[in-house]
């Protein structure tokens, strides 16, 4: 198997220096991509993604580029496994009075509520699953449309028809709400 060659290294680099670099490098895009599909726990679900990248780092092949890749599939298979185990197991919460959401929001909670990254998954949550995976792969995470291909399964055909049209849904779905805003 080929070494990992990162552009900025000489090509003796240990994997512990890979692993590093992709690391500084990949956290942020995955840590974003989890969050905006809602995982439970995304910076603890980022930190496995990386664990389980640790012994497949001798076997990547394409520099960080291939790393990057084997990251976000990760990442992604991490994610569907999350969203499989939530379907299967209900959901519980120790009662916490800070959490109760019962209590009168003010105007301006409800404000802010509607501009945060829910109103983006709202959003998000309006488009077919795969719409979905492939608007928070391209755009969230930035991966290119051959890698969204490789972790989808998908030909790259599919994944700009995909992206085309949760575009379009999403533009629908926005203009009503920036008219609202222009009337007030």
């Amino acid at each position: 198997m080929q070494r990992i060659e990162h552009e900025a290294e000489p090509s003796g680099e240990t994997d512990d220096s890979i692993f590093c670099a992709a690391y500084r490098e990949f956290s942020p895009g995955v840590l974003s991509y989890l969050r905006s599909r809602g995982v439970e726990d995304p910076e603890g679900l980022t930190q496995e993604v990386f664990l389980a990248l640790v012994p497949q780092l001798g076997d990547v092949r394409g520099g960080m580029r291939g790393v990057k890749s084997l990251v976000f599939s990760i990442a992604h298979a991490r994610y569907v496994d999350e969203h499989r185990r939530r379907l299967k197991t209900p959901h519980t919460t120790d009662y916490d009075p800070d959490q109760d959401p019962r209590c009168s929001s003010s105007a301006e909670d409800d404000l802010l509520a509607v501009e945060s990254s829910g109103n983006v998954k709202a959003l998000l949550s309006d488009l077919q699953q795969d719409q979905q995976d492939v608007i928070t792969l391209r755009i969230v995470a930035d991966l290119s449309v051959e890698t969204t291909t490789e972790i989808m399964g998908k030909t790259p055909g599919a994944i700009k028809q995909l992206q085309r049209r949760a575009l379009s849904r999403l533009r629908k779905l926005c203009t009503p709400l920036r008219e609202d805003g222009n009337d007030g």
